[in-house]
């Protein structure tokens, strides 16, 4: 097997959120939810459904995933809360229509400023150039902010069971569907697969504890086998060897969510479009 499996990424000690295993997660969404609210204020629902993109008919990742060969799912990421800046300066338009170019399954977009340096903007602006399904990242605890994934032109949206409970996140699915946005559900451990319902399309497992940061991708293969086979399986996080795409696909993984890996790059476009000629 090979080293990737055993990544423990213990550099949120020197994190800017604050000291390692600080829940770093109740801080994300303590802000979140005073950002929501500010935005709901300032763009009501009433004119999120005047986007231009509003009623365009979204891509399926599922159907994408399943019909790719390499199944990766790219992400745009200037910085993470573990990390700090990765990327400080890179163009959203030049790195994801280059992502798009290079054949990636799908392409995530981060959207949250304070902690990942990311705007709504980012979506906007790389959804004119991207012809695969989009996946707006960011930590969604309320129901506007799926009518501002839809007004995006975001095809998919992520849910995070550590930051939900089971009934909000039936409830936040379910109007996914309605929208007509696939739903990524996230999780850490095999409590939180109890957070599954018939709205979610994708299954994610995250690598990186989003409590403490810590990461290990043997989390990944621990619960493949207890993630039900009409969900597609999606490995996030702490990937960067070909040899570790190739062992989860074989405990049944079909996406795999890489952004950290490209992102440092000077090119990022071109960091994946190596990686997955070398997937062959």
């Amino acid at each position: 097997m090979n080293n990737d499996k055993n990544i423990q990424d213990n550099s949120n000690s020197n994190s800017p959120l604050g000291v390692r295993g600080s829940n770093i997660l109740d801080k994300i969404i303590a802000s979140k939810k005073v950002e929501v609210a500010a935005r709901n204020l300032s763009t009501p629902v009433s004119a999120l459904e005047k986007s231009p993109v509003f009623s365009r008919k979204c891509l399926s990742l599922k159907q994408s995933l399943l019909n790719s060969e390499s199944g990766i799912i790219s992400e745009f990421k200037r910085k993470s809360p573990s990390l700090g800046w990765i990327h400080e300066d890179a163009d959203v338009v030049d790195v994801t229509s280059g992502y798009s170019a290079a054949g990636a399954s799908g392409i995530s977009i981060l959207t949250d400023e304070e902690y990942f340096g990311g705007t709504p903007m980012d979506l906007m602006a790389a959804r004119q150039f991207i012809a695969c399904p989009v996946l707006r990242k960011d930590f969604v605890i309320d129901e506007y902010q799926l009518y501002e994934a839809k007004a995006m032109g975001a095809d998919v949206v992520l849910l995070i069971a550590a930051a939900l409970t089971v009934q909000q996140t039936l409830e936040l699915a379910r109007k996914a569907h309605e929208l007509g946005l696939e739903v990524l559900l996230e999780v850490h451990n095999a409590e939180e697969l109890g957070h599954a319902n018939d709205y979610v399309d994708l299954l994610g497992v995250n690598n990186r504890n989003l409590k403490t940061f810590e990461q290990n991708i043997q989390t990944s293969f621990n619960l493949a086998a207890l993630i039900p086979d009409q969900l597609v399986k999606v490995s996030e996080s702490g990937i960067s060897k070909g040899e570790t795409v190739k062992e989860l696909r074989k405990v049944g993984y079909k996406g795999f969510l890489m952004g950290e890996n490209f992102m440092k790059e000077e090119d990022p476009a071109a960091a994946l479009a190596n990686f997955i000629e070398n997937l062959q």
